[in-house]
């Protein structure tokens, strides 16, 4: 099918923005009409509903592991790599227009669907939240909040309000408690602004914003944003975090966990991250 009508709007920006720096990912936006579907494209509805949609989006992940690892996944390890692959580019959608632009659009699942192997997301963009002194404040659809708290609180509704179905469809292929699978919505959220706060060379800035986003008083999400420095071999810091789930991947690699991993001890990570730092600076 085609898009309707392409538009420029209050968000257009920011998407532009993260494409420029993260060319994996480019995001369309359309008024009114359905989303896209057919030729490798999901709705957030039929991945919430649970169905076959799903099953044929996980359907992606299990081969991919089997292909990559020669060795097949645990159901519920499929799962949780199929929900961080949605999920990850999902929270962008509504964190990069903040942390950019100071705009939280709203998106539920009704207005967003994914293509991802060619990296696309389409969104159906209408209200957003935004500051007093936001040029865009006048403009239809504009909801204007009184501070920067406020307006952190409508990055977490927007973003709960998108992921609640998602998780509700994810989570019983995920077999995790409620409270593990908001821990995993939590990381999603943080991970992914600080990846991309790191290509858009701010990332301090993205470590400051998402500690105060993400505080560790705010209901559904669980804990803190997990930021924490660590002493590397010559004295200088090396930035790292606790993330507030596990991905399971040690269960397709044994031994092998992701840097912030829960179950990475400090020194693994000092020997990890002093690494990178080094590969970098050749």
């Amino acid at each position: 099918m085609t898009l309707s009508t392409l538009l420029r709007s209050p968000v257009t920006a920011s998407y532009e923005r993260l494409t420029e720096v993260f060319p994996s990912l480019s995001v369309t936006e359309s008024e009114g009409g359905p989303t896209p579907s057919g030729d490798g494209w999901v709705t957030a509805t039929d991945l919430a509903a649970g169905g076959n949609a799903l099953d044929a989006f996980l359907d992606w992940d299990s081969a991919q592991v089997l292909r990559d690892y020669g060795r097949p996944a645990r159901p519920d390890v499929v799962a949780g790599f199929g929900f961080h692959r949605y999920a990850w580019p999902a929270c962008l959608l509504i964190t990069v227009p903040w942390f950019l632009h100071r705009r939280v659009p709203r998106l539920p699942v009704g207005a967003v669907a994914f293509q991802r192997t060619l990296g696309r997301m389409a969104v159906r963009t209408g209200s957003f939240a935004c500051l007093p002194d936001d040029p865009a404040a006048g403009l239809p659809g504009a909801r204007v909040v009184a501070d920067e708290d406020a307006l952190r609180a409508e990055v977490r509704a927007a973003v709960a309000e998108h992921l609640e179905p998602v998780l509700d469809g994810f989570g019983p292929r995920m077999r995790r408690g409620r409270r593990a699978l908001w821990g995993m919505a939590t990381d999603e959220i943080v991970e992914s602004l600080w990846y991309i706060g790191h290509l858009l060379g701010e990332e301090q800035r993205a470590v400051a914003e998402l500690g105060l986003l993400l505080p560790g008083s705010t209901a559904p999400y669980v804990g803190t944003a997990g930021f924490r420095e660590l002493a590397g071999p010559q004295g200088g810091p090396l930035p790292t975090r606790d993330r507030a789930s596990c991905c399971f991947f040690y269960t397709v690699s044994p031994g092998d966990t992701c840097v912030t991993c829960p179950r990475t001890c400090d020194a693994d990570r000092v020997a990890r991250l002093s690494a990178d730092t080094a590969r970098s600076a050749d």
